[in-house]
Order: structure tokens, then sequence, then C-alpha cells
């Protein structure tokens, strides 16, 4: 057995450890991977190209990279900062609130790919929540910025993740339902999927919950960075 191609894994773990592009690193463990299995440049890159052919979501995220970068180029990110910056009533939680309130309904509706970490939350979404943060409680430090684009992050898969199982065709649902079928259990699709509501209703409370004790936390980091301000 040839054990040259796992040094591909090597490669993603070494690039993700270094942080470098995300995509830069996958594409290039795939061309490392297939090269290490003794398959020429050639014939690496046209397996390569026919997977993306093959699986539109594939083709779809690869347009989408150089569109988003484009955007943020010209200033996306910027934009929306200052934006949402001259709202006055806006803030951190209030605005991952929302977000994820319209995540989970859209993915309820089938709609998944209207959201996502490469399209919304890295060009919109995270610098939006800074620009909230720092209009409402003043300059962030690096550990602040890294919590709030965590916190960014966590809240599309959470809308995604438990707004999915409401759409009765999602491929969760239908996996259930096969499963349950072969157990001899008789359930429709329709019925797993409304008794997915309860705890989409609970993975908002809690994940709310959560964006709101981050807000309290940022405003009482801020108001301890004034008083030692003042002391001085």
């Amino acid at each position: 057995m040839n054990y040259w191609p796992l040094i591909g894994i090597a490669w993603v773990v070494g690039g993700f450890a270094l942080r470098m592009n995300p995509a830069l690193v996958v594409v290039s463990a795939g061309l490392v991977t297939g090269i290490a299995a003794g398959d020429s440049l050639a014939a690496t890159l046209e397996t390569m190209g026919e997977a993306f052919t093959k699986l539109r979501y594939l083709v779809l995220f690869v347009l989408t990279l150089p569109v988003i970068g484009l955007l943020e180029r010209h200033g996306l990110r910027e934009r929306a900062q200052a934006w949402i910056g001259r709202l006055r009533g806006a803030t951190t939680s209030r605005l991952l609130i929302v977000y994820l309130g319209m995540r989970q309904t859209i993915s309820a509706l089938g709609l998944h790919s209207l959201g996502g970490h490469p399209q919304t939350v890295r060009p919109l979404l995270a610098p939006m929540a800074e620009a909230a943060a720092e209009t409402r409680h003043g300059p962030l430090d690096d550990d602040q910025r890294a919590r709030i684009k965590a916190m960014s992050a966590a809240t599309d898969n959470v809308g995604l993740f438990f707004g999915e199982d409401i759409f009765i065709a999602f491929s969760g649902v239908l996996l259930m339902h096969g499963f349950l079928a072969e157990q001899g259990v008789d359930i429709e699709p329709l019925h797993i999927a409304l008794w997915a509501i309860p705890t989409a209703v609970c993975a908002f409370l809690i994940h709310g919950a959560r964006l709101l004790r981050m807000e309290q936390r940022l405003a009482r980091e801020a108001a301890a960075l004034a008083a030692g301000a003042m002391r001085r």
C-alpha cells in the first residue's frame, strides 16, 4: 500500500496551523496528494476539474471566492463597517440575533446557500459586528475581535444547523425517515420536520442568551478599561 498520498493530510494541517489561505491550502493539498499517488500534474488537474463540474455546489464555491475577493478589494468590508457604525441603536448582540433568526428562517425554507462563512460571515457579518462593538464600547483589542469573529461564525452555524432540519426535503430528515422505516417505525418526513421546530426555538433562545452575555462582557471590559484610564 502506498502511504505517500497521506501527505496531503499533513499538508492541510500544516497550512491551517500556519494560518495560510484556506482555499489555497485545500487546493494545493489536492495537487500534492495526486502527485504523491503517482499521477501526473495534468491528470491531477483533470480529476479535480471533473469533480468540480460534477458537483454543482463546488462550482458555486469556486465562483464565489473570486467574486467575494473582488468585492473585498474594493471596500466591501469597510462599507459594511461604516454603515453599521452610523446606526446608533445597533449592538453586536442585536445584529447577530437578527441574523440568527434570518438564517434559521431561510434554512427552514431550503435556501441554504443564501448565507455562509465565505459569502456572508467573513465579508459582511463579522465586520459589521466589530463595527457595532466599536461604536458601542470603543476600540477593541485583538482578543475581543477574535471573540466577535468566532461568535459571528457560530451564529451562522447554529442558524443553519437547526434551521435546515425543519425543511422537509433536507437530506438529514430523509435519512431519519429511511432509518426509522427500516426499523418498522412508520413516520412521515413532515412530522420529523415539525418536531424540529421546538429544537430550533430552543437553539435560538440559548444562542441568543450567549450573544447577550458576550455583549455584557464587552461592556464590562470597556468599563474596566475606562476606569483604569481615569485612575491614571
